[in-house]
């Protein structure tokens, strides 16, 4: 599909002006005629090169939306009017576009959740499917309300763990480009020095100067290979064997390990939930569930339950079987299955552990940062004592 820019004249005799995606000029015609506007003019939107990277949208700009629509919905507003709308107020540009041609598809006939689909960048198969379900059942506003607040759980939850993640890094790097200015800048300064005094120098010197110079000799080698190190490793994160390996050592790592873990449960418990709670059948919603999971280990896992629920099977013997869920999971969703109740269960399952990751991060904050700062420590000031103790060693020779 590509972009068209018209001009046109409204059933009140005036002039607008604007940008619509279509197929054809014959589809854009059909589109324009169906709002009532006779076309003056159309003009296919030269193309123009883009410096971002995916959608350029965010989460929370699609949870903003889907809260805005669920409220405007609510209200008893058409849903065509209530797109037009948001198209204009949304504050990002693409998604503006996105729901200015989702409100044309609609009005082409289609529903909103084929519109949906259409734009499965921004709105996922979980997205299209809850509306699916909403528009099927009539509670089109109920479910939009439900999905809202799914988004925003999701996009508190990845943030908790983003800033988790990101305060080790930040650290790290910091870190590790003070020690290469010390190395390639500051150490070369003290070994002319020694060479100019002579005489032999502790081994702890020897180490750093030698080092220095390994530094310098190839530190465009290193970054070279580290580049190359990085890319080899998310080229194979992206083959199927690649991404449910590292996804298995992700659960598996020492810090990080439990709080991955902590918040794959709360994600597939949340997921789950909401879908079984829009009226999705458990089949329909552990299949899209997996494909949201965000974890290959968990996705491999929920499909093997898919399968075995159809051949009969409760869904908590197959979860236990994936080995990410503690017993107490397991109990808690046998019990649910058990009275009838198992989205009410899988939302507090999802309410629990979100509440353990934030604990998991708060610990993981107040333990990386004493760690980080010891092994600054012990990079800077072991640098700094090499390079003095022949200072050292001279002063005493002298006195």
């Amino acid at each position: 599909m590509a972009f068209f820019i018209y001009l046109g004249v409204t059933s009140s005799g005036g002039q607008v002006k604007g940008e619509i995606q279509a197929n054809s000029r014959d589809e854009v015609i059909s589109l324009l005629r169906k709002k009532k506007i006779r076309t003056i003019s159309i003009k296919k939107k030269p193309m123009s090169l883009s410096l971002s990277f995916g959608s350029g949208i965010k989460l929370s700009d699609v949870s903003r939306f889907t809260r805005q629509l669920s409220a405007m919905a609510a209200a008893g507003l058409p849903l065509v009017q209530c797109l037009d709308t948001l198209s204009g107020q949304t504050e990002n540009k693409v998604l503006g576009k996105t729901v200015q041609q989702i409100s044309i598809d609609i009005q082409g006939g289609n529903t909103l959740a084929d519109a949906l689909t259409k734009h499965p960048k921004i709105f996922n198969t979980l997205f299209s499917n809850m509306v699916a379900a909403g528009e099927a059942s009539g509670n089109l506003d109920g479910v939009l309300t439900r999905l809202a607040g799914y988004l925003e759980k999701a996009d508190s939850l990845r943030r908790k763990i983003k800033g988790a993640m990101t305060y080790p890094i930040v650290v790290g790097c910091v870190a590790l480009g003070a020690t290469i200015i010390m190395l390639t800048f500051i150490v070369p300064t003290f070994a002319q020095m020694f060479k100019d005094f002579g005489g032999n120098l502790p081994a702890p010197t020897k180490i750093i100067l030698g080092l220095s110079n390994f530094v310098r000799a190839y530190l465009v080698h290193m970054a070279i290979a580290g580049v190359g190190i990085g890319f080899v490793i998310s080229r194979y994160y992206k083959t199927p064997k690649g991404r449910y390996r590292i996804d298995d050592i992700k659960l598996h790592l020492p810090i990080f390990g439990d709080l991955e873990r902590k918040s794959s449960i709360s994600r597939f418990a949340q997921t789950l939930s909401t879908l079984l709670s829009s009226g999705i059948t458990i089949l329909d919603a552990i299949a899209i569930t997996a494909k949201t999971a965000g974890n290959a280990v968990l996705e491999r896992g929920l499909l093997r339950t898919s399968e075995k629920i159809t051949g009969g099977q409760t869904i908590a013997e197959p979860l236990k079987e994936t080995g990410v869920f503690p017993p107490m999971v397991i109990q808690m969703i046998a019990v649910g299955e058990k009275t009838g109740g198992l989205a009410e269960m899988l939302g507090k399952i999802s309410e629990f552990y979100q509440e353990e990751v934030d604990a998991a991060v708060d610990a993981l904050t107040s333990i990386i940062e004493p760690i980080m700062l010891v092994v600054i420590g012990i990079i800077v000031g072991g640098i700094l004592v090499a390079m003095y103790l022949p200072m050292f060693e001279i002063i005493g020779t002298v006195g």
